[in-house]
């Protein structure tokens, strides 16, 4: 698929702010709503005993205060190879998880 830098700007465009986070380190201060995603597998399909194709697998965390956001299914319609995988809320912000190949 793409690169890392490419899935962080689509990101960044269906948020429509620069509130896209890669791995943030605690000192970070999170502005919302906000995307926290960070890579978390790589799926591999083998031919010949070799490497045949590899997919970076990311979790995306969609952080908003509003809970009818519609911030994550806008991610799932947008991004090919995308699935929702829960939500919660924690500290009055809701949190919608979302497992993207890319």
């Amino acid at each position: 698929m793409g690169s890392r830098l490419e899935l962080q700007s689509k990101l960044e465009i269906l948020l429509g702010t620069e509130n896209v986070y890669f791995q943030p380190p605690a000192t970070v201060r999170l502005v919302y709503p906000c995307i926290i995603y960070n890579r978390s597998n790589i799926k591999v399909e083998h031919a010949d005993n070799m490497p045949y194709t590899m997919k970076k697998r990311y979790t995306v965390t969609v952080i908003d205060r509003n809970p009818d956001s519609v911030i994550g299914e806008s991610i799932l319609q947008t991004l090919p190879l995308c699935n929702y995988d829960r939500a919660y809320a924690a500290d009055n912000l809701n949190h919608d998880v979302l497992t993207v190949y890319y």
